[in-house]
Protein backbone atom coordinates (compact mmCIF):
# COMPACT_ATOMS: atom_id res chain seq x y z
CA UNK A 1 0.00 0.00 0.00
CA UNK A 2 3.01 2.33 0.91
CA UNK A 3 4.33 1.58 -2.70
CA UNK A 4 1.00 2.17 -4.74
CA UNK A 5 0.83 5.74 -2.40
CA UNK A 6 4.08 6.63 -3.27
CA UNK A 7 3.70 5.72 -6.87
CA UNK A 8 0.58 7.82 -7.38
CA UNK A 9 1.96 10.84 -5.60
CA UNK A 10 4.82 10.76 -7.77
CA UNK A 11 3.02 10.45 -10.57
CA UNK A 12 0.48 13.41 -9.42
CA UNK A 13 3.64 15.55 -8.86
CA UNK A 14 4.90 14.52 -12.25
CA UNK A 15 1.60 15.77 -13.69
CA UNK A 16 1.14 19.08 -11.68
CA UNK A 17 4.88 19.69 -12.89
CA UNK A 18 3.86 19.22 -16.89
CA UNK A 19 0.44 21.02 -16.03
CA UNK A 20 1.79 23.87 -13.89
CA UNK A 21 3.34 26.20 -15.51
CA UNK A 22 0.18 27.74 -17.62
CA UNK A 23 -0.33 27.40 -20.91
CA UNK A 24 1.98 24.72 -22.52
CA UNK A 25 4.80 25.99 -24.67
CA UNK A 26 7.45 24.38 -27.22
CA UNK A 27 10.26 23.03 -25.40
CA UNK A 28 14.03 23.92 -27.58
CA UNK A 29 15.04 20.44 -25.86
CA UNK A 30 13.53 17.61 -24.31
CA UNK A 31 15.89 15.23 -22.41
CA UNK A 32 14.99 11.58 -22.33
CA UNK A 33 15.61 8.10 -22.53
CA UNK A 34 18.08 7.53 -19.84
CA UNK A 35 18.19 8.53 -15.69
CA UNK A 36 17.22 12.01 -14.72
CA UNK A 37 18.45 12.25 -11.09
CA UNK A 38 16.91 15.25 -10.13
CA UNK A 39 17.84 16.04 -6.45
CA UNK A 40 14.36 17.18 -5.62
CA UNK A 41 13.30 14.96 -2.62
CA UNK A 42 9.64 15.35 -3.73
CA UNK A 43 10.33 13.76 -7.33
CA UNK A 44 14.30 12.00 -7.07
CA UNK A 45 13.73 10.21 -10.66
CA UNK A 46 12.16 11.69 -13.87
CA UNK A 47 11.29 10.46 -17.48
CA UNK A 48 11.60 13.32 -19.24
CA UNK A 49 12.81 17.32 -18.68
CA UNK A 50 12.05 19.80 -20.96
CA UNK A 51 14.17 23.29 -21.29
CA UNK A 52 12.95 26.52 -22.56
CA UNK A 53 15.39 29.71 -22.73
CA UNK A 54 18.08 28.22 -20.97
CA UNK A 55 15.50 27.57 -18.32
CA UNK A 56 13.74 23.96 -16.83
CA UNK A 57 10.02 24.16 -17.39
CA UNK A 58 9.03 20.94 -17.20
CA UNK A 59 10.07 17.64 -14.95
CA UNK A 60 8.02 14.27 -15.65
CA UNK A 61 7.03 11.69 -17.56
CA UNK A 62 8.01 10.99 -20.71
CA UNK A 63 4.57 10.93 -22.94
CA UNK A 64 3.39 13.75 -21.44
CA UNK A 65 6.42 15.85 -21.48
CA UNK A 66 6.43 14.91 -25.17
CA UNK A 67 2.18 15.59 -25.68
CA UNK A 68 2.65 18.92 -24.47
CA UNK A 69 5.92 20.36 -25.11
CA UNK A 70 6.82 19.19 -28.45
CA UNK A 71 6.41 21.28 -31.30
CA UNK A 72 8.16 20.99 -34.65
CA UNK A 73 11.45 23.14 -33.68
CA UNK A 74 11.98 21.19 -30.06
CA UNK A 75 15.07 19.24 -30.25
CA UNK A 76 14.64 15.60 -28.60
CA UNK A 77 18.04 14.38 -26.80
CA UNK A 78 17.66 10.62 -26.10
CA UNK A 79 20.67 10.06 -23.25
CA UNK A 80 20.49 6.54 -24.93
CA UNK A 81 20.69 4.82 -21.16
CA UNK A 82 22.75 8.00 -19.80
CA UNK A 83 22.08 9.90 -16.41
CA UNK A 84 20.85 13.72 -16.18
CA UNK A 85 21.93 15.51 -13.10
CA UNK A 86 21.84 19.18 -11.84
CA UNK A 87 25.15 20.63 -13.25
CA UNK A 88 27.89 20.16 -10.02
CA UNK A 89 28.44 22.91 -8.22
CA UNK A 90 32.22 23.67 -6.96
CA UNK A 91 31.82 24.58 -3.16
CA UNK A 92 35.97 25.78 -2.87
CA UNK A 93 38.38 25.78 -5.24
CA UNK A 94 40.84 28.59 -6.35
CA UNK A 95 39.70 29.75 -9.48
CA UNK A 96 42.08 32.68 -9.55
CA UNK A 97 45.04 30.07 -9.50
CA UNK A 98 43.48 27.87 -12.08
CA UNK A 99 44.45 30.93 -14.92
CA UNK A 100 47.80 30.28 -14.44
CA UNK A 101 47.82 26.52 -14.20
CA UNK A 102 48.49 26.06 -18.46
CA UNK A 103 51.98 27.92 -17.23
CA UNK A 104 52.83 26.05 -14.52
CA UNK A 105 54.52 22.42 -14.54
CA UNK A 106 52.41 19.61 -13.08
CA UNK A 107 54.57 17.88 -10.01
CA UNK A 108 51.43 16.22 -8.40
CA UNK A 109 52.41 12.90 -7.19
CA UNK A 110 51.11 9.98 -9.07
CA UNK A 111 48.35 9.69 -10.65
CA UNK A 112 47.61 12.63 -10.69
CA UNK A 113 51.15 13.79 -11.99
CA UNK A 114 54.89 12.18 -12.41
CA UNK A 115 56.45 14.34 -8.54
CA UNK A 116 56.90 10.76 -6.88
CA UNK A 117 60.25 11.81 -5.52
CA UNK A 118 63.19 14.80 -5.95
CA UNK A 119 64.80 13.26 -8.53
CA UNK A 120 61.40 12.96 -10.64
CA UNK A 121 60.82 16.69 -9.77
CA UNK A 122 63.58 17.82 -10.72
CA UNK A 123 63.76 16.62 -14.38
CA UNK A 124 59.85 17.43 -14.85
CA UNK A 125 60.75 21.30 -13.97
CA UNK A 126 64.03 20.98 -16.54
CA UNK A 127 61.73 19.61 -18.74
CA UNK A 128 59.54 22.02 -18.25
CA UNK A 129 62.19 24.58 -19.00
CA UNK A 130 63.58 23.28 -22.66
CA UNK A 131 60.05 22.66 -24.02
CA UNK A 132 59.17 25.55 -23.27
CA UNK A 133 62.42 27.63 -23.73
CA UNK A 134 61.89 29.74 -20.69
CA UNK A 135 64.78 32.04 -20.91
CA UNK A 136 66.78 33.16 -17.78
CA UNK A 137 66.27 35.18 -14.98
CA UNK A 138 62.07 34.53 -16.07
CA UNK A 139 60.10 33.20 -13.17
CA UNK A 140 59.00 29.28 -13.65
CA UNK A 141 56.17 28.07 -11.47
CA UNK A 142 55.18 24.64 -10.61
CA UNK A 143 52.09 22.94 -8.12
CA UNK A 144 51.40 19.92 -6.56
CA UNK A 145 54.54 19.28 -4.68
CA UNK A 146 53.61 16.86 -2.03
CA UNK A 147 56.50 16.41 1.07
CA UNK A 148 53.67 13.58 2.69
CA UNK A 149 55.20 10.54 -0.04
CA UNK A 150 58.85 11.62 -0.75
CA UNK A 151 60.31 8.37 -0.24
CA UNK A 152 62.31 7.98 2.80
CA UNK A 153 61.38 12.00 3.91
CA UNK A 154 64.22 13.18 1.62
CA UNK A 155 62.61 16.18 1.13
CA UNK A 156 62.64 19.07 -2.49
CA UNK A 157 64.92 22.07 -0.93
CA UNK A 158 66.87 24.99 -2.56
CA UNK A 159 70.09 23.19 -3.36
CA UNK A 160 68.15 20.50 -5.77
CA UNK A 161 66.38 23.64 -7.49
CA UNK A 162 69.36 25.41 -7.84
CA UNK A 163 71.13 22.40 -9.57
CA UNK A 164 68.86 21.76 -11.88
CA UNK A 165 67.86 25.97 -12.71
CA UNK A 166 70.24 28.14 -11.57
CA UNK A 167 69.25 30.74 -13.84
CA UNK A 168 65.47 30.93 -13.39
CA UNK A 169 64.07 32.43 -10.26
CA UNK A 170 61.75 28.72 -8.77
CA UNK A 171 59.09 28.81 -7.22
CA UNK A 172 57.27 25.30 -6.20
CA UNK A 173 53.77 25.46 -4.62
CA UNK A 174 53.39 23.25 -1.50
CA UNK A 175 50.35 21.13 -2.49
CA UNK A 176 48.62 22.49 0.22
CA UNK A 177 49.09 26.00 -1.74
CA UNK A 178 50.13 27.29 1.92
CA UNK A 179 53.78 27.65 0.74
CA UNK A 180 56.41 26.89 -1.51
CA UNK A 181 60.12 25.56 -1.95
CA UNK A 182 62.11 28.48 -3.79
CA UNK A 183 65.61 28.03 -5.20
CA UNK A 184 68.31 30.63 -4.19
CA UNK A 185 67.27 32.67 -7.39
CA UNK A 186 63.89 32.74 -6.50
CA UNK A 187 64.48 33.89 -2.36
CA UNK A 188 66.82 36.68 -3.80
CA UNK A 189 64.59 37.96 -5.71
CA UNK A 190 62.38 38.67 -2.77
CA UNK A 191 64.89 39.19 -0.40
CA UNK A 192 64.88 36.12 2.17
CA UNK A 193 68.11 35.62 3.64
CA UNK A 194 69.67 34.06 6.59
CA UNK A 195 68.67 37.57 8.63
CA UNK A 196 65.48 37.34 7.53
CA UNK A 197 62.81 37.17 10.70
CA UNK A 198 59.97 34.16 10.68
CA UNK A 199 56.65 36.64 10.91
CA UNK A 200 53.93 35.37 12.91
CA UNK A 201 52.04 32.98 11.65
CA UNK A 202 54.71 31.82 9.37
CA UNK A 203 57.50 29.18 8.54
CA UNK A 204 61.07 29.70 7.33
CA UNK A 205 62.69 26.31 7.39
CA UNK A 206 66.50 26.87 7.53
CA UNK A 207 69.12 24.70 6.57
CA UNK A 208 70.79 22.32 9.24
CA UNK A 209 73.42 23.90 10.88
CA UNK A 210 72.84 27.35 9.97
CA UNK A 211 70.17 30.17 10.27
CA UNK A 212 70.15 29.83 5.62
CA UNK A 213 66.95 29.62 4.49
CA UNK A 214 66.63 25.96 3.11
CA UNK A 215 63.73 27.01 0.56
CA UNK A 216 60.75 25.77 1.89
CA UNK A 217 58.38 28.82 3.08
CA UNK A 218 55.06 28.24 4.47
CA UNK A 219 52.22 30.62 5.86
CA UNK A 220 52.40 34.57 5.98
CA UNK A 221 56.04 33.87 5.28
CA UNK A 222 54.96 32.48 1.67
CA UNK A 223 52.03 34.90 1.43
CA UNK A 224 53.27 38.02 -0.12
CA UNK A 225 55.53 36.08 -2.77
CA UNK A 226 52.35 34.38 -3.62
CA UNK A 227 50.83 37.96 -3.94
CA UNK A 228 53.58 38.82 -6.05
CA UNK A 229 53.82 35.99 -8.93
CA UNK A 230 53.68 36.23 -12.36
CA UNK A 231 50.32 36.62 -13.48
CA UNK A 232 48.62 36.13 -17.17
CA UNK A 233 48.70 39.57 -19.51
CA UNK A 234 46.11 41.53 -20.88
CA UNK A 235 46.26 39.27 -23.92
CA UNK A 236 46.56 36.11 -22.47
CA UNK A 237 43.72 36.35 -19.97
CA UNK A 238 40.86 35.74 -21.93
CA UNK A 239 42.20 32.97 -23.72
CA UNK A 240 43.22 31.53 -20.22
CA UNK A 241 39.39 32.22 -18.88
CA UNK A 242 38.15 29.82 -21.07
CA UNK A 243 40.65 27.08 -21.11
CA UNK A 244 40.57 27.22 -17.28
CA UNK A 245 36.87 26.78 -17.15
CA UNK A 246 36.88 24.20 -19.25
CA UNK A 247 38.85 22.13 -17.09
CA UNK A 248 35.98 22.87 -14.54
CA UNK A 249 33.14 21.90 -17.76
CA UNK A 250 35.23 18.63 -18.32
CA UNK A 251 34.32 17.59 -14.35
CA UNK A 252 30.41 18.33 -14.92
CA UNK A 253 31.25 21.76 -12.98
CA UNK A 254 28.66 24.97 -14.01
CA UNK A 255 29.45 26.97 -10.90
CA UNK A 256 32.91 28.03 -10.03
CA UNK A 257 34.25 29.24 -6.97
CA UNK A 258 37.41 31.57 -6.04
CA UNK A 259 38.42 31.37 -2.28
CA UNK A 260 40.61 34.21 -1.21
CA UNK A 261 40.40 36.63 -4.67
CA UNK A 262 42.82 39.03 -4.58
CA UNK A 263 41.73 42.78 -5.73
CA UNK A 264 44.08 42.20 -8.91
CA UNK A 265 42.59 39.18 -9.39
CA UNK A 266 39.05 40.70 -9.30
CA UNK A 267 40.06 42.92 -12.02
CA UNK A 268 41.31 40.35 -13.91
CA UNK A 269 37.92 38.51 -13.86
CA UNK A 270 35.77 41.61 -14.34
CA UNK A 271 37.63 42.53 -17.78
CA UNK A 272 36.68 38.82 -18.73
CA UNK A 273 33.37 38.82 -18.16
CA UNK A 274 32.85 41.87 -19.84
CA UNK A 275 34.56 40.12 -22.52
CA UNK A 276 32.08 37.44 -22.60
CA UNK A 277 34.75 35.42 -21.88
CA UNK A 278 32.86 33.31 -18.66
CA UNK A 279 30.97 29.67 -19.84
CA UNK A 280 30.24 29.17 -16.94
CA UNK A 281 29.18 31.07 -13.19
CA UNK A 282 32.07 32.79 -11.45
CA UNK A 283 31.70 33.46 -7.37
CA UNK A 284 34.32 35.25 -5.99
CA UNK A 285 35.22 36.21 -2.61
CA UNK A 286 37.90 38.76 -1.99
CA UNK A 287 40.59 37.50 0.93
CA UNK A 288 39.84 39.88 4.05
CA UNK A 289 42.94 41.89 3.48
CA UNK A 290 41.87 42.78 0.17
CA UNK A 291 38.65 43.91 1.48
CA UNK A 292 38.97 47.82 1.28
CA UNK A 293 40.73 47.71 -2.38
CA UNK A 294 37.85 45.77 -3.26
CA UNK A 295 35.17 48.14 -1.64
CA UNK A 296 36.86 50.86 -3.36
CA UNK A 297 35.61 49.90 -6.89
CA UNK A 298 33.05 47.29 -5.74
CA UNK A 299 30.19 48.95 -2.93
CA UNK A 300 28.28 46.17 -1.13
CA UNK A 301 25.56 47.08 -3.23
CA UNK A 302 26.79 45.58 -5.92
CA UNK A 303 27.92 42.34 -4.19
CA UNK A 304 25.34 39.20 -4.77
CA UNK A 305 24.49 40.00 -8.07
CA UNK A 306 25.56 38.42 -11.14
CA UNK A 307 26.86 40.46 -14.37
CA UNK A 308 28.31 38.65 -16.89
CA UNK A 309 28.14 35.34 -15.30
CA UNK A 310 30.46 36.72 -12.63
CA UNK A 311 29.87 38.03 -8.52
CA UNK A 312 31.39 38.27 -5.19
CA UNK A 313 29.61 36.27 -3.10
CA UNK A 314 30.98 37.71 0.60
CA UNK A 315 34.80 37.71 2.13
CA UNK A 316 36.90 34.92 2.91
CA UNK A 317 39.40 34.42 5.97
CA UNK A 318 41.79 32.26 6.57
CA UNK A 319 42.86 31.68 10.47
CA UNK A 320 45.15 28.63 10.21
CA UNK A 321 47.08 26.24 7.45
CA UNK A 322 46.83 22.98 6.11
CA UNK A 323 47.39 19.43 8.32
CA UNK A 324 49.47 17.90 5.28
CA UNK A 325 51.96 21.05 5.69
CA UNK A 326 51.23 20.94 9.52
CA UNK A 327 50.52 24.48 9.71
CA UNK A 328 46.93 23.63 10.80
CA UNK A 329 46.35 25.07 14.38
CA UNK A 330 45.14 22.39 16.73
CA UNK A 331 44.66 21.75 20.69
CA UNK A 332 47.17 18.72 21.03
CA UNK A 333 50.50 18.95 19.45
CA UNK A 334 51.76 17.23 16.26
CA UNK A 335 53.01 13.52 16.72
CA UNK A 336 55.62 14.20 13.73
CA UNK A 337 56.88 18.12 15.30
CA UNK A 338 56.75 21.40 12.99
CA UNK A 339 57.49 21.50 9.47
CA UNK A 340 60.70 23.62 10.56
CA UNK A 341 61.43 20.52 12.87
CA UNK A 342 59.84 22.72 15.44
CA UNK A 343 59.09 20.63 18.72
CA UNK A 344 55.86 19.85 20.92
CA UNK A 345 53.88 21.82 17.95
CA UNK A 346 50.50 22.44 17.60
CA UNK A 347 50.66 25.07 14.87
CA UNK A 348 49.73 28.56 14.86
CA UNK A 349 46.43 30.86 14.31
CA UNK A 350 47.42 32.76 10.66
CA UNK A 351 46.45 36.10 13.19
CA UNK A 352 46.16 36.69 16.77
CA UNK A 353 42.90 36.39 18.11
CA UNK A 354 41.62 39.71 18.90
CA UNK A 355 42.41 39.98 14.96
CA UNK A 356 40.23 37.07 14.45
CA UNK A 357 37.30 38.52 16.06
CA UNK A 358 37.73 42.00 14.74
CA UNK A 359 37.62 40.53 10.98
CA UNK A 360 34.22 38.50 11.89
CA UNK A 361 32.56 41.28 13.45
CA UNK A 362 33.34 43.75 10.27
CA UNK A 363 31.92 40.78 7.60
CA UNK A 364 29.11 40.15 9.91
CA UNK A 365 28.18 44.15 10.18
CA UNK A 366 28.68 44.21 6.24
CA UNK A 367 25.79 41.83 5.90
CA UNK A 368 27.78 39.67 3.80
CA UNK A 369 28.26 35.84 3.55
CA UNK A 370 31.26 35.00 5.31
CA UNK A 371 34.02 31.39 4.21
CA UNK A 372 36.43 31.18 6.62
CA UNK A 373 38.89 28.76 6.26
CA UNK A 374 39.63 26.48 9.50
CA UNK A 375 41.54 23.05 9.35
CA UNK A 376 42.43 22.15 13.13
CA UNK A 377 40.24 22.10 15.86
CA UNK A 378 41.59 24.58 17.80
CA UNK A 379 40.99 27.31 14.76
CA UNK A 380 37.82 26.02 14.94
CA UNK A 381 37.57 27.02 18.59
CA UNK A 382 39.06 30.20 17.39
CA UNK A 383 36.65 30.76 15.00
CA UNK A 384 33.84 29.64 17.43
CA UNK A 385 34.85 33.12 20.12
CA UNK A 386 34.65 34.98 17.08
CA UNK A 387 31.51 34.08 16.29
CA UNK A 388 30.32 34.55 19.75
CA UNK A 389 32.13 38.05 19.88
CA UNK A 390 30.77 39.20 16.58
CA UNK A 391 27.09 37.30 16.46
CA UNK A 392 26.48 39.19 20.46
CA UNK A 393 23.14 38.71 21.68
CA UNK A 394 22.34 36.32 18.13
CA UNK A 395 24.21 33.70 17.69
CA UNK A 396 22.27 31.37 15.94
CA UNK A 397 20.85 34.23 13.72
CA UNK A 398 21.98 32.14 10.03
CA UNK A 399 24.62 34.83 8.52
CA UNK A 400 25.43 32.75 5.59
CA UNK A 401 28.67 31.45 6.95
CA UNK A 402 30.32 28.52 5.71
CA UNK A 403 33.60 26.85 7.98
CA UNK A 404 35.84 26.06 4.35
CA UNK A 405 37.55 22.54 5.50
CA UNK A 406 36.59 21.70 9.14
CA UNK A 407 39.01 18.57 9.03
CA UNK A 408 39.54 18.09 11.74
CA UNK A 409 36.25 19.08 13.42
CA UNK A 410 35.03 17.41 16.79
CA UNK A 411 31.55 16.29 17.21
CA UNK A 412 31.00 18.90 19.55
CA UNK A 413 32.12 21.84 17.32
CA UNK A 414 29.65 20.33 15.25
CA UNK A 415 27.20 20.29 17.37
CA UNK A 416 27.89 24.27 17.66
CA UNK A 417 27.49 24.55 13.85
CA UNK A 418 23.95 23.23 13.76
CA UNK A 419 23.43 25.99 16.58
CA UNK A 420 25.13 28.79 15.09
CA UNK A 421 23.71 27.75 11.37
CA UNK A 422 27.03 27.20 10.08
CA UNK A 423 27.41 25.05 7.31
CA UNK A 424 30.84 22.88 7.23
CA UNK A 425 31.98 22.91 3.42
CA UNK A 426 34.02 19.70 3.99
CA UNK A 427 36.74 17.83 1.86
CA UNK A 428 36.79 14.03 1.62
CA UNK A 429 39.62 13.72 -1.15
CA UNK A 430 41.89 14.07 1.97
CA UNK A 431 40.83 10.43 2.90
CA UNK A 432 42.88 9.49 -0.22
CA UNK A 433 45.42 11.49 -0.75
CA UNK A 434 46.72 12.55 2.70
CA UNK A 435 44.95 10.06 5.16
CA UNK A 436 48.37 8.23 5.78
CA UNK A 437 50.12 11.35 6.41
CA UNK A 438 47.22 12.60 8.89
CA UNK A 439 47.86 9.62 10.72
CA UNK A 440 51.70 9.97 11.35
CA UNK A 441 51.12 13.33 12.06
CA UNK A 442 47.82 13.31 14.39
CA UNK A 443 47.22 9.95 15.17
CA UNK A 444 44.76 7.33 13.84
CA UNK A 445 41.40 8.68 15.84
CA UNK A 446 41.84 11.66 14.46
CA UNK A 447 42.72 10.83 10.66
CA UNK A 448 39.83 8.52 10.70
CA UNK A 449 37.51 11.42 11.38
CA UNK A 450 38.61 13.82 9.03
CA UNK A 451 35.74 15.93 7.14
CA UNK A 452 32.95 13.58 9.06
CA UNK A 453 30.32 13.98 6.92
CA UNK A 454 27.85 11.54 8.09
CA UNK A 455 27.95 13.00 11.69
CA UNK A 456 27.13 16.38 10.12
CA UNK A 457 24.26 15.18 7.96
CA UNK A 458 22.97 13.30 11.25
CA UNK A 459 23.28 16.30 13.34
CA UNK A 460 20.58 18.12 10.25
CA UNK A 461 23.47 20.26 8.55
CA UNK A 462 23.67 19.97 5.19
CA UNK A 463 27.88 19.76 4.11
CA UNK A 464 29.21 20.58 0.82
CA UNK A 465 32.27 18.75 -0.41
CA UNK A 466 34.98 20.03 -2.53
CA UNK A 467 38.72 19.69 -4.54
CA UNK A 468 40.26 22.51 -3.28
CA UNK A 469 41.63 22.97 -6.90
CA UNK A 470 44.48 23.20 -7.46
CA UNK A 471 45.23 21.44 -3.89
CA UNK A 472 43.95 18.22 -4.94
CA UNK A 473 43.07 17.62 -8.70
CA UNK A 474 39.59 18.54 -10.31
CA UNK A 475 37.96 15.82 -10.10
CA UNK A 476 34.12 15.09 -8.93
CA UNK A 477 34.03 12.18 -9.87
CA UNK A 478 36.43 11.07 -7.52
CA UNK A 479 35.42 13.50 -4.65
CA UNK A 480 32.22 11.35 -4.58
CA UNK A 481 34.18 8.58 -4.74
CA UNK A 482 36.02 9.70 -1.49
CA UNK A 483 32.92 10.45 -0.09
CA UNK A 484 31.22 7.25 -0.37
CA UNK A 485 34.11 5.22 0.43
CA UNK A 486 36.65 6.49 2.23
CA UNK A 487 39.54 4.50 1.11
CA UNK A 488 43.16 5.55 1.17
CA UNK A 489 45.74 6.05 -1.72
CA UNK A 490 47.37 2.97 0.60
CA UNK A 491 44.35 1.29 0.24
CA UNK A 492 42.97 1.47 3.56
CA UNK A 493 39.69 2.34 4.67
CA UNK A 494 39.77 5.85 6.99
CA UNK A 495 36.46 6.07 9.09
CA UNK A 496 34.10 3.56 7.83
CA UNK A 497 31.85 4.81 10.15
CA UNK A 498 31.87 8.47 8.35
CA UNK A 499 31.08 6.82 4.94
CA UNK A 500 27.48 8.44 3.19
CA UNK A 501 25.47 7.47 0.74
CA UNK A 502 26.24 8.30 -3.21
CA UNK A 503 22.87 10.59 -2.99
CA UNK A 504 23.68 12.18 0.32
CA UNK A 505 27.39 12.90 -1.46
CA UNK A 506 25.69 14.16 -4.90
CA UNK A 507 24.05 16.45 -2.96
CA UNK A 508 26.92 18.19 -1.18
CA UNK A 509 27.62 18.46 -4.20
CA UNK A 510 24.62 20.23 -5.75
CA UNK A 511 21.39 21.08 -3.46
CA UNK A 512 23.74 21.38 -0.52
CA UNK A 513 26.01 23.75 -2.63
CA UNK A 514 22.95 25.88 -3.28
CA UNK A 515 22.12 26.62 -0.32
CA UNK A 516 25.78 27.73 0.69
CA UNK A 517 25.39 30.22 -2.22
CA UNK A 518 21.86 31.39 -1.44
CA UNK A 519 21.18 30.05 -5.07
CA UNK A 520 18.86 26.91 -4.07
CA UNK A 521 16.06 28.55 -6.13
CA UNK A 522 18.20 28.58 -9.36
CA UNK A 523 20.34 25.70 -8.91
CA UNK A 524 20.65 22.51 -7.30
CA UNK A 525 18.16 20.21 -8.88
CA UNK A 526 16.36 19.84 -11.83
CA UNK A 527 12.57 21.49 -11.37
CA UNK A 528 10.94 23.64 -13.49
CA UNK A 529 11.88 27.64 -12.99
CA UNK A 530 15.12 26.82 -12.39
CA UNK A 531 18.23 27.08 -14.68
CA UNK A 532 19.32 24.11 -17.13
CA UNK A 533 22.63 23.89 -15.81
CA UNK A 534 22.92 19.68 -16.30
CA UNK A 535 25.26 17.18 -16.51
CA UNK A 536 25.16 13.73 -18.84
CA UNK A 537 27.06 11.40 -16.61
CA UNK A 538 27.74 7.72 -18.37
CA UNK A 539 26.40 6.09 -15.89
CA UNK A 540 24.26 7.03 -12.90
CA UNK A 541 25.96 7.04 -9.34
CA UNK A 542 23.34 5.56 -7.69
CA UNK A 543 22.81 2.50 -9.65
CA UNK A 544 26.62 1.25 -9.60
CA UNK A 545 28.78 -0.14 -7.25
CA UNK A 546 30.28 2.35 -4.83
CA UNK A 547 34.54 0.96 -5.62
CA UNK A 548 33.07 2.14 -9.36
CA UNK A 549 32.23 5.41 -8.76
CA UNK A 550 35.67 7.24 -9.79
CA UNK A 551 35.37 5.55 -13.48
CA UNK A 552 32.20 7.28 -14.37
CA UNK A 553 32.83 9.38 -16.72
CA UNK A 554 30.65 13.27 -17.69
CA UNK A 555 30.04 13.14 -21.17
CA UNK A 556 28.51 16.91 -21.24
CA UNK A 557 27.81 19.47 -19.46
CA UNK A 558 25.28 21.88 -20.09
CA UNK A 559 24.91 25.55 -18.92
CA UNK A 560 21.75 27.65 -19.28
CA UNK A 561 21.08 25.01 -21.97
CA UNK A 562 23.91 25.51 -24.23
CA UNK A 563 26.46 22.75 -24.34
CA UNK A 564 29.97 24.21 -23.37
CA UNK A 565 31.46 20.57 -22.91
CA UNK A 566 31.17 17.27 -24.50
CA UNK A 567 33.99 13.83 -24.31
CA UNK A 568 35.88 13.76 -27.38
Amino acid sequence: MRTLLGAVLIWTFASATVYGQGQPEAADDIYLGGDIVTMNPAQPLAEALAVKDGKIIAVGKDAELKRYYKHGTTRIVDLQGKALLPGFLDAHSHYAHALSVPNQANLYPPPAGPGKDVPTIVQTLKRFQQERSIPPGEVIQAYGYDDTVMPAGRLLNRGDLDEALPDNPVVVLHVSMHGAVLNSAALKKWGIVAETETPPGGVIVRKPGSNEPWGLLMETAFLPIFAQLPKPDRDEQLRLTREAQLLYAAEGVTTVHDGATHAHELEIMQRAAAAGANLLDVIAYPFITELDAVLKDNPIGDWGTYRNRLKIGGVKITIDGSPQGRTAFFTEPYLTGGPGGEEDWRGELTFPQDTVNQMVERVYDLGVPLNLHANGDAAIDAFLLAHEFAAGEEPDKDRHVTLIHSQFVRKDQLEKYAEYKVTPALYTLHTFYFAEAHKENRGAEQAAYISPMRDAIDLGLAPTNHTDYIVAPLDQMFMLWSAVNRVSRGGATFGAEQRVTAAEGLAAMTINVARQYNEEHLKGSLEPGKLADLVILDKNPLNVEPMEIRNIAVVATIKEGRTVYEAP
